[in-house]
């Protein structure tokens, strides 16, 4: 089970173990991680999920898709070269130790 750590924008981290296969944004939810709204529940609709991915893994997570690539334009923070939604990073084992930051602010 990968186990990622979501870092504040204060500095404290959070790190929550998830299987394989779960999205990280539903790891995140599921755990009461603050920061990540996750609106729209993970249908890429609204970007209130946003993350930025540690730059030293943001090639093993991959680039956005069209429609997510789209939606980062609409953010609440600036959107970064490593930004992601998280309800579009599927976690594997390969993901395991994944920092990813989490905004000031997703509304």
């Amino acid at each position: 089970m990968p186990t990622v750590i979501f870092r504040s924008p204060d500095g404290t981290e959070r790190k929550v173990t998830a299987e394989s296969g779960t999205v990280l944004m539903q790891a995140a939810v599921s755990n009461g991680v603050e920061g990540i709204v996750a609106e729209c529940g993970g249908n890429a609709s609204c970007a209130t999920c946003h993350v930025y991915v540690a730059e030293d893994r943001s090639e093993l997570v991959g680039p956005p898709g069209n429609v997510e690539d789209e939606m980062l334009d609409f953010t609440a923070a600036e959107r970064r070269p490593t930004s992601r939604l998280s309800c579009q990073i599927q976690l594997s084992d390969a993901l395991d130790g994944l920092v990813v930051h989490v905004p000031e602010e997703q509304v």
